[in-house]
């Protein structure tokens, strides 16, 4: 037996409301019907998958992380900016390009977890984006085998 897939994402919410509302607004997501679990609880679509996200007290861990990849990089960059939902801190930067040419952007959700947006071609990002991007390569060392690795084992849809 193996897995077939990956069906969904668990995350902790300090307030539902608001990280609900935060997903829709910047993802895009649309809620889903969602089982009584006799807690706050509210599972949202993303492309095939889902997102579940319920309400505890407690905080995220600080490295534990899900990453999307979006339909316009460069809109949601602007928007994390105005927002102020860059985490600089828990990598050192908010935003690295690959030795693959991937640009990854980290930001925090209104609980507290560390989201990662991705977007294939980092070259083609704007010079203003891209003068805030640091690369991976010039960072640390990469072998061979570094330089291979790729965040997207299939292809996107266009």
């Amino acid at each position: 037996m193996k897995a077939i897939g990956l069906n969904h994402v668990s995350i902790v919410a300090r307030q539902l409301h608001e990280s609900v509302a935060f997903y829709m607004d910047v993802f895009g997501l649309e809620p889903v019907a969602t089982p009584n679990f006799g807690f706050p609880v509210q599972w949202l679509r993303v492309g095939e998958l889902q997102l579940h996200l319920f309400e505890r007290p407690d905080g995220p861990p600080t490295y534990h992380h899900l990453a999307f990849a979006v339909d316009d990089f460069e809109a949601l960059y602007t928007r994390a900016g105005e927002a102020d939902l860059f985490d600089a801190v828990t990598f050192g930067h908010h935003l690295f390009e690959l030795p693959n040419g991937i640009a990854q952007l980290y930001l925090r959700d209104p609980a507290g977890n560390l989201v990662e947006i991705d977007s294939l071609h980092a070259e083609t990002l704007s010079p203003d984006i891209r003068a805030n991007m640091k690369r991976l390569a010039d960072m640390q060392p990469q072998s061979a085998e570094n330089l291979r690795a790729t965040l997207f084992a299939l292809p996107l849809p266009a």
